[in-house]
């Protein structure tokens, strides 16, 4: 069923929302990247301008506020900004935390990023961040929420581990979490106790079984290397790669959906995971050559995920089951990435991706991805009944 969903935004901009009409003649500041669009693909900048509130101050996340940057773990700085003349502050780089310096004169910080529903995707850690600094300095906090295009039932992988915590993760949320940034906010305040003064403008239709397509929403990609709804629907598990000398294929057209490396065989590939029978996908067997990061230039043996059912494909599974056949087929080549990754300089970057080490360690030792995954469902359980009472939708 296809519906019409009315994002945070445009309730905003139209003044539906329950506290836009409280942010007339307020000083304002936005976090905002190139897929903060109204539902006919204005800009927010654009439209908040146009509709009369008082905007001063831009903040940019990773990958920066007009999407400029265009691998990941490149930093921004400050500039002002070509189309409003407006101060951009970077939020990805030395500060990732706004300072009370940059905050000062406004009276409220909107947060209107795109996210996709996975843990290790860096925006809710800056919204976290974000809301911790208003919090100190008494600015209050309006999440213009937005659907996950990865939908809100299903959660997988495990609960980040104390003593794991990074940019890619400072909270102990699941690796797919099923939640919307609004959701996360409400969790993050209650739960986590991050006392800030928070509103959320809700995505009005938007309902937990919705994929993207039922939304009726256009996308824009939230970073360069999430281009389509597909390739959101496989990096859930897909992003785990990151964490090996496995291309996750960034450099590709078709970033976690493509992965290889030059010293795998794409057809034993491919057989092995025929044999798993993992759900709703199916693995062809390729070659391809990526023009920027791991293996740049040379030709990598590999596949391409192509998911067959959106509705059972489990990408945490699967990526995982990716990792064991490729230790598997050539453990003398197969290794871990080593840091720094994501700020964080010591722990391995698998270890933060994963929450814990235990899919490190479980690999190495040759388990199967069942018992990688043993346990998975208990840590799940128990934050499916922490985190119901903040749902939204």
């Amino acid at each position: 069923m296809t519906g019409s969903v009315c994002p945070g935004l445009d309730r905003l901009v139209a003044e539906t929302g329950a506290d836009a009409a409280g942010l007339r003649n307020r000083p304002l500041g936005l976090i905002a990247h190139p897929a903060s669009v109204t539902s006919d693909l204005t800009h927010d900048v654009d439209a908040i301008l146009q509709a009369g509130y008082d905007l001063r101050a831009l903040f940019g996340p990773q990958h920066g506020a007009r999407g400029e940057k265009q691998d990941n773990m490149i930093e921004s700085y400050p500039y002002t900004d070509p189309v409003t003349g407006l101060p951009v502050h970077s939020l990805y780089g030395e500060v990732r935390k706004p300072t009370p310096e940059i905050l000062d004169g406004l009276d409220t910080l909107l947060f209107d990023l795109q996210d996709v529903g996975v843990r290790v995707y860096t925006f809710v850690w800056t919204m976290a961040l974000a809301m911790e600094a208003c919090a100190e300095a008494g600015v209050r906090f309006v999440v213009l929420d937005r659907p996950n295009p990865i939908g809100g039932l299903k959660r997988e992988g495990p609960v980040l581990r104390e003593g794991y915590e990074s940019f890619v993760g400072l909270h102990p949320l699941p690796l797919r979490h099923g939640l919307t940034c609004g959701e996360v906010a409400r969790w993050l305040q209650r739960e986590r106790g991050i006392g800030c003064d928070l509103d959320v403008i809700r995505a009005d239709g938007w309902e937990r079984h919705m994929s993207w397509t039922d939304t009726g929403l256009p996308w824009v990609m939230p970073s360069p290397n999430l281009p389509t709804p597909e390739s959101c629907l496989v990096y859930p598990g897909m992003v785990l790669l990151e964490g090996t000398n496995l291309s996750e294929g960034r450099g590709t057209t078709r970033p976690f959906e493509l992965f290889g490396a030059p010293w795998l065989d794409p057809a034993a590939l491919a057989a092995r995971l025929a044999d798993a029978r993992l759900p709703g996908v199916t693995f062809r067997p390729c070659h391809f050559e990526t023009t920027f990061q791991k293996h740049a230039g040379t030709l990598c043996g590999g596949a391409q995920l192509h998911v067959t059912d959106p509705g059972t494909f489990e990408p945490v599974r699967t990526a995982v089951e990716i990792l064991v056949a490729a230790r598997a087929l050539a453990p003398q080549d197969f290794a871990w990435r080593q840091p720094p990754y994501e700020y964080e300089e010591t722990l391995p970057p698998i270890d933060i991706l994963w929450g814990n080490a235990g899919l490190r360690e479980g690999v190495q030792c040759g388990e199967t991805t069942d018992e990688v995954l043993s346990g998975v469902e208990a840590e799940l359980e128990g934050f499916a009944t922490t985190v119901k009472r903040h749902l939204l939708y």
